[in-house]
């Protein structure tokens, strides 16, 4: 089950790699490291083979990891902005920075109507 990358996607992927992978190390491998220097497969091949990068580097950014692995995230439009963003769930309405601004709006209507009952 290997997911092919595009281009942009492996430009992506390979920014992840060098900024959040705790097994790279200046280009190269550190699992796979035997004396010799072994360069990270992640960054040659652009098809998903590392399970490391797959488990961990991956899901830090959702966006790229829906688009290469599909399954777990649901792509939707956000109702207040209309941009495409990764829903973790089938409920989410919004974004994530339009659900901040959505929730704050809530709260305070809800407190002005508490205050105005007393």
């Amino acid at each position: 089950m290997s997911e092919r990358m595009s281009e942009a996607q492996f430009r992506r992927a390979g920014k992840l790699i060098r900024r959040l992978c705790a097994n790279y190390d200046g280009g190269n491998c550190l699992p796979l490291d035997d004396g010799d220097v072994c360069p990270c497969p992640q960054l040659i091949s652009p098809t998903v083979i590392c399970k490391y990068f797959r488990a961990a580097v991956l899901p830090a950014d959702r966006e790229l990891c829906a688009e290469v692995l599909g399954g777990r995230y649901i792509w939707k439009r956000c109702t207040l902005c209309g941009r495409r963003f990764a829903a973790k769930s089938n409920r989410a309405m919004y974004c994530a920075p339009c659900a901040q601004k959505e929730r704050r709006r809530k709260t305070r209507d809800r407190v002005r109507r508490h205050r105005g009952r007393t």
